[in-house]
């Protein structure tokens, strides 16, 4: 299922002119492979509860060129009040840096956008770009591959260790109406080496444009990254991400998904712990109403022994918005001693809302300790009665609920600012009360 705007950009990447040949041959594959196989419908397992035919059948082109009238009083509300953070800020996918901050210089700590990588980072792109996410698993991915003009790369050397958040803010504004971009972002951390990277996909307005985002991650022996995702993109705006990582031995990823925003939106976040010792935490928390459609599909794949993996995912639904989520824990004969925990938590505040949940195990070896579970229902009557009894009113008494249900795993990040912000972004959605971005 393809669109002749789609198709058009991609036969447009391959005659680039100016880039590398490894570079070429990258897209090349990646412009095949979509060209062959268009995007997936619902007879696809993975995308059985989600269309991507509203994404087929939008009529935007590829934004080319810089442009839109974001101001620093715009990113304001997006930044968590930090002003020594390492900040790149995209508009409408292209990189700003008048609007960019340069944040607290770290040692052996490298952020950069992708042209500036592509001078100064050449043999770091070559080896690691494209090397994790293959154009063959999904058409998405083939499609971001073929396609990204912008993105940002992060390297982080041997020990060295991010003093500062680094924060990739991506926001879409009026000029976006009508477009697509394909932010590409590459983390690459080295051996022991540490750093918290922040991804935000905001808009100022409610045009009606394409976001399809995919972030690489290179984790080596004793590395760890924590990664945290928000996605308040416009209303009208169709958003599709994949963060995709590979962790060697003693390595930690921390990833947190946060997602309120777009008509429709599905978010990928992968991981394969492919040394001993290692773990993976993937949390998240989902909010739609009116007619959104939001969908989370992980997978943590288990290939050596003695690794852990922790995974929990909540979500809000009310009217009839549509919810998704897909966890999958596989586990391979070789990964004895497998510890791995997969909850998925929803929250129906609506008889019209619908949540299609399916969490996974696959389990090849004998020696492990794996559980998942799901639960969806309403707010607990018991509950609502006990605030009612202390007079509390029905209506405050429910938000108040809801407000702690969602509130339970934003608890698990870590980085103060960014906890508190949405904390009070999730108040005021089921409260009404003022709060800050």
């Amino acid at each position: 299922m393809t669109t002749t705007a789609f198709l058009d950009d991609v036969r447009a990447a391959t005659e680039r002119d100016g880039e590398p040949r490894w570079l070429r041959d990258l897209r090349a594959r990646g412009a095949e492979r979509f060209a062959a196989v268009g995007f997936p419908t619902t007879r696809d397992e993975d995308w059985k509860y989600t269309s991507a035919a509203p994404i087929a059948e939008l009529d935007v082109r590829a934004i080319s060129e810089p442009g839109g009238e974001v101001t620093r009083a715009s990113i304001a509300p997006y930044t968590f009040g930090q002003d020594g953070w390492t900040t790149l800020v995209f508009v409408n996918g292209r990189y700003d840096g008048e609007l960019s901050t340069a944040g607290l210089a770290s040692a052996g700590v490298r952020v950069m956008p992708l042209e500036q990588a592509r001078e100064e980072m050449d043999d770091v792109l070559r080896d690691a770009l494209g090397s994790i996410c293959d154009v063959e698993q999904n058409a998405f991915i083939a499609l971001n591959t073929a396609l990204f003009a912008d993105g940002a790369v992060i390297h982080l050397g041997k020990d060295a260790v991010a003093t500062a958040p680094i924060h990739l803010l991506f926001i879409a504004d009026a000029a976006a109406a009508k477009g697509a971009s394909h932010p590409r972002v590459l983390i690459v951390a080295e051996r022991n080496s540490k750093a918290t990277v922040l991804e935000s996909y905001v808009a100022t307005g409610e045009a009606v444009y394409f976001t399809n985002a995919v972030t690489e991650v290179s984790l080596a022996d004793g590395a760890s990254v924590t990664h945290l995702k928000i996605q308040r993109e416009s209303p009208r705006a169709y958003h599709v991400g994949t963060i995709d990582a590979r962790q060697g031995r003693d390595s930690h990823f921390v990833s947190f998904s946060f997602a309120t925003g777009a008509a429709l939106s599905r978010t990928n976040v992968w991981t394969i712990l492919g040394g001993e010792g290692c773990g993976a935490t993937l949390n998240g928390l989902y909010m739609a109403d009116g007619t959104q459609h939001v969908d989370h599909q992980t997978r943590i794949e288990h290939q050596k022994e003695n690794c852990y993996s922790r995974e929990v995912y909540r979500g809000v639904l009310d009217d009839t918005a549509h919810g998704v989520f897909n966890g999958k824990v596989y586990v391979h004969p070789e990964a004895q001693k497998t510890d791995g925990k997969q909850e998925n938590h929803t929250l129906l505040l609506s008889p019209r809302a619908v949540i299609d949940t399916k969490p996974q195990l696959e389990i090849f070896a004998d020696d492990v300790k794996c559980t998942h579970g799901a639960t969806v229902g309403r707010i607990d009557n018991t509950s609502l009665f006990y605030m009612k009894s202390r007079g509390v009113s029905a209506l405050r008494a429910r938000q108040l609920l809801t407000y702690a249900f969602a509130a339970d795993v934003l608890e698990q990040i870590e980085l103060e600012p960014v906890r508190a912000s949405l904390e009070e972004l999730t108040l005021a959605r089921f409260t009404g009360a003022n709060a800050a971005a």
